[in-house]
């Protein structure tokens, strides 16, 4: 019986262990590759394009007067519905609020897929995937690097957007407590640790995008695969979210308590659709993850 085949950096790691300079811990350090991610063309088009969202927010505001929402959506996955557009323009707090709602079902998803699927696709698209692992690169090592880059921009994406839409707002609108639709308000000092808590949310519940992305990265050499791959099973999760005759099975999709963030803009903050829809989407991305670094472990490199 033949031996089992090694990659070549355990092959390097076992051959030549005196190799002068040589530690796995230190290949492809974070700052390297973040560096990288960062000049690409698509980093920062994602970056100008959910800066300039709440500009083009204020605009369509400044253009069709009041808004006036008839179903704010959200709550009902887990927490009450609120309706975030009625009072859009009553302050800064209410303008960031109303910025993540209206992104948080799809445009906030693209850049975890963007971030996470075009992470070692890319490479093998580029041909250059093999020369990292004959650097040597260990494997978990280049998954490891890449899926915490990645995850790291895609929070930012995510911190990005209510931070910018705080100071237009706050130009805007102006600064105040966070009115809600409900009746009564958040005071000033309490709105920013509330939409901290609603970022992380939904940083939280875009993990299954993030490990979908992940995953079918290393199964393609097809960047857009990946990324649109991720995306429309996103969707997929949304329609059968919709379709009301699943019953309580809806309850396993991470898209059912997707917007259950609003529970944190209650006058009482009430955690149990958040941590149902948390439990929920780290359950599914570790699993996810897992299968990422146990398919590409075992996975002949190519290109």
């Amino acid at each position: 019986m033949s031996a089992p085949v090694q990659p070549p950096e355990a092959r390097v790691e076992a051959e030549h262990p005196e190799a002068a300079g040589y530690r796995a811990g230190r290949t492809l350090p974070l700052r390297v590759e973040a560096m990288r991610q960062l000049r690409r063309r698509r980093t920062l088009l994602m970056g100008g394009i959910l800066t300039a969202l709440p500009f083009i927010l204020i605009v369509a505001f400044a253009i069709g007067g009041t808004p006036d929402g008839e179903d704010g959506g959200g709550g009902g996955r887990g927490g009450s519905r609120i309706n975030l557009m009625d009072v859009a323009t009553e302050s800064a707090a209410n303008f960031a609020a109303t910025s993540l709602f209206v992104s948080a079902g799809f445009l906030l998803v693209i850049p975890v897929a963007l971030f996470c699927g075009d992470t070692v696709a890319s490479e093998a698209s580029w041909s250059s995937l093999r020369y990292l692992l004959a650097a040597p690169v260990p494997r978990v090592r280049l998954l490891w690097s890449k899926l915490v880059v990645a995850l790291g921009f895609s929070l930012a994406a995510m911190v990005l957007l209510p931070v910018v839409a705080l100071a237009a707002g706050t130009a805007a609108y102006g600064w105040g407590p966070l009115k809600l639709p409900t009746g009564g308000a958040l005071a000033a000092g309490d709105t920013i640790p509330r939409l901290a808590l609603v970022v992380a949310f939904i940083f939280v519940s875009q993990l299954v995008t993030a490990g979908l992305a992940f995953w079918l990265s290393t199964k393609t050499d097809a960047p857009l695969g990946a990324v649109g791959g991720a995306v429309g099973l996103t969707i997929v999760g949304n329609v059968l979210d919709a379709v009301t005759a699943l019953g309580s099975w809806r309850d396993f999709l991470p898209a059912h308590w997707q917007f259950a963030w609003a529970d944190a803009l209650q006058p009482e903050l009430e955690w149990g659709g958040m941590i149902k829809g948390a439990a929920i989407s780290v359950t599914y991305a570790l699993i996810l993850f897992a299968l990422a670094f146990r398919g590409f472990s075992r996975k002949d490199i190519v290109s």
